[in-house]
């Protein structure tokens, strides 16, 4: 499983001109979940993620949680991330989990996130043609693979 994190102000996300899902200070992460993923996956991520330290504290240093600034959390499924372009031009996403195998490992790292302490959760529209918007503190972005994280 693999999430793009960045810091941000506020984010929000649109389908089809209509907000589904918005955020104040806190982490817009992009998800996208791969072949062989499963619970486990989700878990280590969705953990590490919001126990991250990556918020200023008093003296400008990267000291602070999600829980220790009241972070909100918007999570956006993106099958793109698992992109394989290393051949030719065009990337191809054989690697990217199917609907019915992502979709709920998505929906239970979205859960995982809740579970955490976060509080507020929001979410894109799975499999949906999505607009998001952001505003980038630092900027802050950070790449993770579960597959990286000592279980």
């Amino acid at each position: 499983m693999k999430a793009i994190l960045q810091r941000v102000k506020h984010a929000e996300v649109t389908v089809e001109g209509e907000t589904v899902g918005a955020i104040a200070q806190g982490f817009l992460i992009l998800l996208g979940v791969e072949q062989g993923d499963d619970e486990k996956e989700a878990e280590v991520l969705a953990d590490k993620i919001a126990g991250l330290r990556i918020f200023t504290d008093e003296n400008d240093k990267m000291n602070l949680s999600l829980a220790d600034v009241g972070g909100e959390v918007l999570v956006i499924s993106n099958f793109t991330l698992c992109a394989d372009c290393s051949h030719g031009r065009r990337p191809n996403f054989i690697a990217a989990a199917r609907p019915e195998t992502a979709q709920p490992l998505y929906e239970f790292f979205c859960q995982r996130m809740s579970g955490n302490g976060v509080k507020r959760v929001e979410c894109g529209v799975f499999g949906a043609d999505m607009q998001v918007s952001l505003l980038n503190d630092g900027p802050v972005t950070i790449d993770i693979n579960s597959k990286d994280l000592k279980r």
